[in-house]
């Protein structure tokens, strides 16, 4: 089985906000002023940990911010609709896909060709790893002519418009590519906003970019700073020093006026991984002793405060398709007694909730008969362990639409003998098939029951226990208007947002 590659970003914890957003009348290029071209001033969790490259985490961070886009974006619903390319259609089999590109212009003034969306896509292709929209997926790109680009695969692809939406597949300028194996991202983009300054993992400048094709935005700019601490950042926006301060630890809520606080349902849920791989979880029977032990209902009350649901199964309510096609999972082992079994339980401290999860969970699985070692670090210093299976089990939170907007692509990502994301380390000969099968249709509906079939083979290893469905609370000052929180993470900043 293949090691899973890098999860998420790494987090850096800064102190707490101490004059970090006061005023910025030493830089001459901030607005102060309210209104249509003031300055919007953001606190986001995630520092960027790969030097803002696009093709791995950093890329979702530069998604929210407004600075890049590829081909196509996800609407509310999942669906791929046109960004820089205006159509596209379907060709080979589904094997090759032409896009027809819109009039565009990149960042630093070029125009927004075939060639160079050809060029920024075989590069991405050629990334290593490999950005995570692209595991398993052999991908070339030509341009047809000056304003239509051919994308091909190894194997028919039904899905590659909602692929290419993934923020690691964002275009960029040729000059971006000037230094091989890496892409200067700024002043190099198509987005309504340019990254003009980077300080290192703490903060960001992001200037307007008045030539951006979907008109120009509202924000002369926006000034970023990267705060892991969540108690941080809501003291932040209380104190007026942001205008919007992503995810907010659900603790905090209270102290915030009510008409600060925003909530989206959001296709993340935090889910129990048991290591199949090694340790006491290659037992079926010890994992559905776990699996009888938790009760999730006590997770999304308490340590979630209501801003969660109890888990369904992988796919939550932001997705409204999937309630009613749900599968009931067969074949499950019948639980044998822990006696003692002593597991460690790791999860990490930068989402403010899981470490509280973490202790509910190591209560219930004690009462239950296992012996619990709890282990909580920051993600920075556990991912290396997490990656090498040294936990019997963790928590762990996963947007399940993040990759692609495919459930089939983070089935096949997170619970397949290849899987590149596979926490729980399973390799199941009906998964695979059923995953398989999945893949195979391009019919959206099709593809959704074969999904979901797939989706109750994988609960019926009992190699993962879905806790909760996940709401994004953001902080939002009411002076700000036309914010993009959204159920997929991609967006926060657009040309609408205001203060």
């Amino acid at each position: 089985m293949r090691t899973p590659r890098r999860l998420i970003a790494g987090l850096f914890v800064l102190p707490l906000l101490s004059g970090c957003f006061a005023s910025s009348g030493d830089d001459p290029s901030v607005s102060s002023g309210s209104g249509d071209g003031a300055r919007l001033r953001v606190a986001l969790p995630f520092a960027p940990t790969e030097n803002y490259s696009p093709y791995g985490q950093d890329a979702m961070l530069l998604s929210r911010l407004g600075v890049i886009e590829g081909l196509t974006k996800l609407d509310a619903n999942g669906t791929a609709v046109p960004a820089l390319a205006e159509s596209w259609s379907s060709e080979n089999g589904g094997r090759s896909w032409l896009f027809t590109l819109r009039d565009a212009r990149f960042q630093d003034g070029g125009a927004v060709t075939a060639k160079a969306v050809a060029a920024a896509l075989t590069a991405a292709g050629k990334a290593d790893p490999a950005p995570s929209a692209l595991a398993g997926v052999k991908l070339t790109a030509a341009a047809e002519d000056d304003r239509r680009v051919r994308v091909s695969t190894a194997e028919a692809d039904p899905v590659l418009p909602l692929r290419l939406s993934n923020p690691s597949l964002a275009v960029f300028a040729p000059k971006a590519y000037a230094q091989k194996g890496t892409v200067n991202v700024e002043g190099t983009a198509t987005g309504p906003f340019t990254l003009t300054r980077i300080d290192g993992d703490t903060a960001a400048t992001l200037d307007r970019f008045d030539d951006y094709w979907g008109g120009r935005a509202q924000a002369s700019g926006v000034t970023a700073r990267f705060v892991s601490d969540g108690t941080a950042r809501a003291n932040a926006l209380r104190t007026g020093d942001v205008d919007i301060a992503e995810s907010l630890p659900v603790a905090q809520v209270a102290s915030l006026d009510k008409d600060d606080v925003h909530e989206v349902d959001t296709a993340r849920n935090t889910s129990l991984y048991l290591n199949t791989r090694s340790g006491a979880f290659t037992d079926a029977g010890l994992r559905a002793a776990a699996r009888e032990a938790v009760d999730p209902s006590v997770i999304a009350k308490g340590a979630y405060e209501g801003y969660a649901v109890p888990a369904q199964g992988l796919f939550g309510p932001a997705l409204t398709w999937a309630a009613g096609k749900r599968v009931e999972p067969t074949g499950r082992a019948r639980a044998t007694g822990p006696d003692g079994e002593r597991i460690t339980l790791a999860t990490y401290s930068d989402r403010p909730e899981l470490p509280e999860t973490a202790q509910v969970l190591q209560q219930q699985l004690r009462k239950a008969g296992f012996e619990v070692k709890l282990e909580v670090r920051t993600y920075a210093r556990l991912e290396g362990d997490l990656l090498d299976g040294t936990f019997d089990a963790a928590v762990f939170s996963r947007n399940m639409m993040l990759d692609t907007g495919d459930p089939v692509t983070v089935l096949a990502s997170d619970y397949t003998c290849d899987g590149s994301n596979n926490l729980s380390f399973l390799c199941d000969r009906k998964v695979d098939k059923l995953v398989a099968a999945a893949q195979a249709e391009s019919d959206t509906a099709e593809r959704q029951d074969a999904a979901m079939k797939a989706e109750a083979a994988v609960l019926g290893t009992d190699s993962v226990i879905p806790l909760v469905h996940l709401k994004l609370v953001a902080g939002i000052a009411t002076s700000v208007r036309g914010a993009l929180p959204d159920p997929y993470e991609r967006t926060l900043i657009g040309t609408g947002t205001r203060r």
